[in-house]
Order: structure tokens, then C-alpha cells, then sequence
């Protein structure tokens, strides 16, 4: 089996091989296999409610009583032996039961030896006596019981209640008449204190009135004196009043005219220097504008003195030269138009001749210059004769064959003739 382990809660019982019981509590142990045998038992807390209905009391009154418990397994050595034969091997509900019937039982018995009023009055006698006679029995089993307290009391045939309600009366009787004789009380009392209060009342108000006297008195004398005070006070307040403002109204004086004369100054230094900004403003660039115009004024009479007296001089230059340009090209026109004339003396046809020859070009040029314009030419053939370009060209060379005999109508020279003519002579 080899070694084995329990909590603080439990307790470890290995009997066998001859000796007597060992008792582990919260620790660990060997175990011998087939030898030793290892049996546990709990050691928590167990809670039990106890319950004792119908119960005759010491009077014969039946009565209920529910306690509470708490009972475990001691955990002394000593105890511990008597819990193992008892108990070892059980169930915890077995052992609840067992301590559940004893203190059921001593329960009882302390119910039938004492008065309803007792257990009802005083329950911590009660609980004590219950606790005493049960621990001493369930000891010798190796149950300790930890606590034992009385839960409720109660009966069937309203005693309790009687009881209660006989208390109340009892109670509610003392409060009426403690009640009277406390508002009794409390009316001579108030009424002796009233008087009382009445008396230091009066008293006080007589006192009260005598204190007003008195500060009456002394008030309007006080009031005489600080009026007098006052007035005497208002009076040297005034002519100090008056001093103090006739003082005031000479320094005024004198604070003006030290005003004014400063004001004067500045006046005075303010003419002096708008007087030199006017100079340094307005006059002086003035003069200067002055002096800049009449420089631009005459600089501009010499220039344009100047350029009148060029303009002159290169128009009386240019007229000279075009004068002699165009005397020289009259000269050489006169010379060349003298030449022509002894050339037409000597070729009057052939120099027409040669004028209508170089004409010619241009005057084909002035007959197709139309069509050079021409964007779009439509023509129609009819199928005879020539089509297209060539016809165009034909046209424009059939004005030109007309030319000589134009020319022959106009001026009387046979162009064809002149040329054989002329051709023969050379």
C-alpha cells in the first residue's frame, strides 16, 4: 500500500500486526500491505437541529423547543479510542443520528424539569443546562459538542401568548397612570414655574425700564454734547473749508498762467519749427523745382534751336541731292529717249518691231492671267476638234496669231514683212 496522507479534518486509524491502534491526525504513515489495515474517520463540524415537540414543562404546560448544535469527533487520543469502536467503519449520517437522539433526549429531560416562565425568561439557563448534561454523555462516545443554542420556544395553547398579552395589559395599565401622574406633575410644575416665570418677568421689565431711564438720560446728554461738539466740528470744518478752497483757487491761478506761459512757449517753438519745416517742405524744393525747370526750359529751347537748325541743314541737304538725282535721271533719260529717237530714225520698224516683240510676253501674261486664277475649269467637248489642255492652249495661242494684225491696225506696220525686211538686210 506504501505510504498514505490526510488533512487537518481527518484522522488516519492503522490497526494490525499484533500492536495496538495508531492514530494519524493531518500527516502521513506506512502501511504494511496484507498486515496493516488503514481506516479513516472525519473530524468536521456537524450542525444538527434539534427539535422537542410537545413537551410537558415543570406546570404541565406542553410546549415546543428547537435548539441548535454543533458536535464533532474529538480529536485527543483519548477520545479517540472510544469514537473507533463506536463509530469506525460508519457513515457520518450514523454518527449525526447517535449524537442527534442524545441531546433529543436530555433535551427533553431539561424541559420537564423546568417552569415555561424559566426556559421562556432566562434561555441562556436553558441552553447551559442542556449543554452540561449532554457533553458529559456524548463525551464518554468521543463527541465533543462545541455549541448548543436555544433556536425558539413555542406552545399550542396560547400559554405564551396569554402570558404576553397579561404583561401587556400589566405594562400598558403602569404607562396610563405613570402617564397621569406624569402630566399631573408636569401641571404643577408648569403652573409653579409660569408663576415664577412671571415674576422675573415682571421684574426684568422693571429693571428693563429703569435701564431705559437711565439710558434715556444719558443718551440726550451725550446727544447735547456730541451736537454741540458737532456743531462746533461743522463750523471749523467750514472755514477750514473756505481757507483750504481760497488756497486751492490761488494755486489754480497760479498753475494757469505757468500753463499759459508754457503754452506760449510751445506756441512760439511750434512757429519756429513749422516756419523751418515750411523752409525745409516747400520753399527750398520750390526753389529747386524752379531752378530744375528753367535747366529742362532752356535745355529744351537749345535742343530744339538745335534740331531746327539740323532739320534745316539736311533739308536743304536733301533738296540739293534730290534736286541733282533728279537732274541727273532727267539727263539720262532725255540722253536715252535722244538715242531712242536717232535709233527710231534709223530702224522705224525695227525698233517697233522690237517693241511689239517684247511686249508680247506680257501681253500673253495679261490674256492667261485669268485662268492662273481660275479654281475649277469645266469643259464640254462636243468629240471634234482638240479636248483638254490643248484646247486651252490653242485658245491662248490664237489671240496671240490675232496680235500682228491688231498691231498692223493700229500703228500700220506689217510685222511679218518688217522682219523678212529686215532679215534681207542683214
Amino acid at each position: 500500500m506504501g505510504f498514505k496522507t490526510c488533512g487537518p479534518n481527518e484522522v488516519m486509524v492503522v490497526s494490525g500486526c499484533g500492536s495496538d491502534p495508531r492514530f494519524i491526525i493531518g500527516g502521513r504513515c506506512f502501511v504494511w500491505p496484507i498486515f496493516q489495515q488503514l481506516q479513516r474517520i472525519s473530524l468536521n463540524t456537524m450542525t444538527l437541529t434539534i427539535e422537542t415537540p410537545s413537551v410537558y414543562s415543570k406546570q404541565g404546560v406542553s410546549i415546543c423547543v428547537t435548539g441548535i448544535a454543533q458536535v464533532k469527533i474529538q480529536s485527543d487520543p483519548k477520545c479517540l479510542q472510544p469514537a473507533c469502536e463506536l463509530f469506525l467503519g460508519k457513515s457520518e449520517r450514523d454518527i449525526r443520528r447517535v449524537s442527534q437522539e442524545t441531546l433529543e433526549g436530555h433535551q427533553r429531560a431539561i424541559m420537564g424539569n423546568m417552569t415555561v416562565e424559566e426556559i421562556y425568561k432566562d434561555r441562556k439557563k436553558f441552553s447551559k443546562a442542556v449543554f452540561e448534561v449532554a457533553s458529559s454523555d456524548l463525551i464518554n462516545m468521543g463527541i465533543n459538542v462545541v455549541s448548543y443554542t436555544l433556536k425558539d420556544i413555542r406552545d399550542e395553547e396560547m400559554y405564551l401568548k396569554s402570558l404576553g398579552m397579561a404583561r401587556t395589559a400589566q405594562v400598558k395599565r403602569d404607562a396610563r397612570i405613570g402617564e397621569a401622574e406624569a402630566r399631573r406633575d408636569a401641571g404643577i410644575k408648569e403652573a409653579v414655574a409660569e408663576e415664577k416665570r412671571m415674576e422675573a418677568r415682571y421684574a426684568n421689565d422693571i429693571d428693563i425700564a429703569k435701564s431705559q431711564r437711565d439710558f434715556e438720560l444719558k443718551k440726550a446728554a451725550y446727544d447735547m454734547e456730541v451736537q454741540t461738539t458737532k456743531a462746533q466740528a461743522d463750523l471749523a470744518y467750514n472755514l477750514q473749508a473756505a481757507k483750504t478752497k481760497q488756497r486751492i483757487r490761488e494755486e489754480n491761478m497760479e498753475v494757469t498762467v505757468i500753463e499759459r506761459s508754457q503754452q506760449i512757449q510751445v506756441q512760439e517753438q511750434e512757429i519756429i519749427r513749422r516756419e523751418r519745416e515750411l523752409d525745409a517742405q516747400v520753399k527750398k524744393p520750390a526753389e529747386a523745382e524752379k531752378f530744375r525747370l528753367e535747366k529742362l526750359a532752356e535745355a529744351n529751347r537749345n535742343r530744339v534751336v538745335m534740331e531746327a537748325q539740323a532739320e534745316s541743314e539736311a533739308v536743304k541737304m536733301r533738296g540739293e541731292a534730290e534736286a541733282y538725282a533728279i537732274e541727273a535721271r532727267a539727263n539720262a533719260e532725255a540722253e536715252q529717249m535722244a538715242k531712242k529717237a536717232d535709233a527710231w530714225k534709223d530702224y522705224q520698224d525695227a525698233a517697233m518691231i522690237d517693241m511689239v516683240l517684247e511686249m508680247l510676253p506680257k501681253v500673253a501674261a495679261e490674256v492667261s492671267a485669268p485662268l492662273t486664277k481660275t479654281k475649277k475649269l469645266t469643259m464640254v467637248s462636243s468629240g471634234k476638234g482638240d479636248i483638254g489642255a490643248l484646247k486651252l492652249t490653242n485658245e491662248v495661242m490664237g489671240i496671240m496669231e490675232k496680235l500682228p494684225s491688231v498691231v498692223e491696225n493700229l500703228t500700220g506696220i506689217n510685222i511679218a514683212k518688217s522682219m523678212k525686211v529686215t532679215t534681207g538686210r542683214k
